[in-house]
């Protein structure tokens, strides 16, 4: 069966304590509470530096049983000048205990900067050193790009042949690309507003809502282009994050969101 999972980036952070999480609740309880609130949690340490296994451990055993983390990639793998040099950081994230969350191990996002541009060679070459599984988990990548040039046939193209999901990044100054490239779908709303007591308004929410069911569905959201992948009708897994904008917001859209669901 596929799913619909919403939710958030990271879950320690001060200005949800109050609006989010409850008055006097322990920091050590942050991550049950919130998992027990939203469907998925985007793990953003990861893209700074190492975690230890036995914080994936802690995180796998501190969630319901039915949750799934995505988890940020290294930057040290993403933020360089020739990508088919990534192999070392590459072998050393997948080997810093990520199998430990086991069944709770859903997309890796890649996410690179700004000022990467498209060269399709290099890119070929990186892709070429995606692990498959960790583990006995099968991976799910998923490649975030933020810069014109990935607007290209070509890329498209890249991602297709090899099941990679091209972050579709929206409300945000990044460019979108709608695009389903994988047999998942991986979106980022970054545009939520401090004068919303929920981030968004409600109608706006269930249009979030709506445009999920409609990736999910095998179909492009109404209004939404594709730039050489057309709609195949076929249901996918959607992990939709609500995340940038107005950090305080978040959770309440994304908790709203599901509701709509």
């Amino acid at each position: 069966m596929t799913e619909i999972r919403v939710g958030i980036g990271g879950w320690n952070f001060e200005e949800w304590r109050g609006p989010f999480y409850p008055k006097g609740l322990s920091q050590k309880l942050e991550l049950k509470y919130a998992s027990e609130h939203v469907t998925s949690i985007e793990i953003n340490s990861t893209y700074y530096g190492s975690q230890k296994p036995e914080s994936f451990q802690k995180w796998h055993d501190e969630t319901p049983d039915d949750f799934v983390f995505s988890v940020k990639a290294p930057r040290f793998a993403t933020n360089r000048k020739i990508l088919a040099e990534a192999t070392p950081s590459i072998d050393m994230f997948f080997k810093s205990g990520l199998a430990n969350l086991g069944k709770k191990l859903g997309p890796i996002n890649w996410q690179f900067a700004e000022t990467k541009k498209f060269e399709a060679d290099d890119f070929a070459k990186f892709v070429k050193l995606l692990p498959k599984k960790v583990g006995d988990v099968t991976l799910r990548h998923a490649l975030e790009v933020r810069n014109p040039a990935f607007a290209d046939k070509a890329f498209i193209k890249l991602c297709q042949d090899n099941n990679l999901a091209i972050v579709t990044s929206i409300d945000s100054d990044f460019p979108q690309i709608n695009d389903v490239t994988a047999d998942f779908v991986y979106v980022r709303i970054m545009g939520t507003k401090e004068k919303e007591p929920l981030g968004y308004s409600k109608p706006m929410l269930k249009k979030w809502a709506e445009r999920a069911t409609a990736f999910h569905d095998g179909k492009l959201p109404d209004g939404y282009d594709a730039i050489a992948a057309k709609p195949d009708g076929k249901k996918r897994d959607v992990f939709f994050y609500v995340i940038s904008g107005d950090k305080v917001r978040n959770p309440l859209a994304a908790m709203e969101i599901i509701k709509q669901l």
